[in-house]
């Protein structure tokens, strides 16, 4: 609390990030959904050819080449495409332009109970009322509990973080046709893990009330980076380059455009790291499911695992980074039984599945 403050900082609760290691303390970090795999190759080259006297220059304000190299990849005009400083600025700026501020007639936005944990400090901060729509048995979202009911947009993470589940684009398609009037915003950090792989862009063309959010962060090794974009119709789009323009000009710096294009073109170096990511969630959920935990079938780079009878969660997350291994809790009533565990190598898993076996064993000794 501070009297320097205005009324809002005083009374928001900030969103807090996973837990980041202090420099030169070696742990095994499954708590922040990050890529185990270094990015393209081509970052390297870009980096050691680029002309460091062009940094004292602003960078290309409409990210021109990264916009080019989506809309190629996704088969939609780069006027079809926005840019921001990683995805949370884009859904940051989806939130000021797309949805009413709070007053006597403002209709709320519809969210998952359980979901990405920035959309209500969003909504706080730019004083946008939520509803919290309930996940069914298991976490699964039923589309027909976001048509009916009414309000002026809908976020939705898919696949669902921390819950890893996601909806088909079918369901996505029913949120939006029933919902004409709303913008319906489709959160797809963790979509390029699911297996098979969908993405709401392809019903853009039926769906002009959708935006599609993705981020470099996860699938391109490029969280370091921050760089992330939208994908809508040119209406919307230029409502965000609006808002954009009306706040930060220049939210990318060179490299990062640079690279994260160079990223978005090599989809065979980024088809092989997420193909080596789904084999391992899978030898990991097998593994788990072994010494007793549930989950959710998952979509994305991380698990929502339940700890077998015995095992309290947050203390098994206190006795794996004693052991040098991170996860992520939540403190959250109604998910507060339950790791979120982050996709490694096969290595770093082998050592966290026997970091668990080892927790498991002592329970059962106890």
């Amino acid at each position: 609390m501070s009297e320097f403050w205005n009324k809002k900082i005083n009374e928001i609760e900030p969103y807090v990030a996973g837990e980041q290691p202090k420099k030169g303390e070696k742990v095994i970090k499954l708590n922040t959904n990050e890529n185990p795999y270094p990015p393209t190759p081509m970052a390297r080259v870009i980096l050691r050819t680029c002309d460091v006297a062009e940094l004292r220059l602003y960078p290309n304000a409409s990210s021109t080449e990264l916009l080019e190299a989506v809309a190629e990849k996704e088969g939609v005009k780069p006027s079809q495409v926005f840019a921001g400083n990683g995805s949370d600025e884009v859904l940051a700026l989806c939130f000021q332009t797309f949805f009413e501020k709070e007053n006597e007639t403002a209709l709320p936005v519809l969210t998952p109970e359980f979901s990405y944990s920035f959309y209500p400090v969003f909504a706080k901060f730019y004083d946008v009322r939520t509803i919290k729509i309930p996940l069914k048995e298991d976490f699964r979202l039923d589309p027909d509990d976001y048509i009916g009911t009414p309000n002026c947009g809908i976020v939705i993470a898919n696949p669902n973080a921390p819950t890893s589940r996601s909806i088909i684009v079918e369901d996505i398609k029913r949120i939006c046709q029933g919902n004409p009037d709303s913008v319906v915003l489709i959160d797809e950090a963790y979509a390029a893990f699911s297996d098979p792989y969908e993405t709401a862009v392809s019903i853009l063309p039926e769906c002009p009330n959708l935006v599609v959010v993705r981020t470099c962060s996860k699938s391109h090794s490029l969280a370091g980076l921050r760089v992330g974009y939208a994908i809508a119709s040119e209406e919307l789009i230029e409502g965000l380059n609006r808002a954009k323009d009306s706040f930060n000009s220049y939210p990318l710096d060179r490299l990062a455009q640079m690279i994260a294009a160079a990223a978005i073109r090599d989809t065979a170096y980024n088809r092989k790291c997420i193909d080596k990511i789904i084999a391992t969630r899978k030898n990991t959920e097998a593994a788990l499911k072994e010494l007793g935990f549930t989950m959710p079938k998952s979509s994305s780079n991380f698990l929502f695992a339940k700890p077998p009878k015995g095992i309290d969660a947050e203390t098994l997350y206190k006795n794996l980074k004693s052991k040098g291994i991170l996860v992520r809790y939540f403190k959250t009533e109604g998910i507060n039984d339950r790791l979120r565990i982050t996709i490694g190598t096969d290595e770093e898993m082998e050592k966290f599945i026997a970091a668990v076996k080892e927790e498991v064993s002592n329970a059962k000794d106890s």
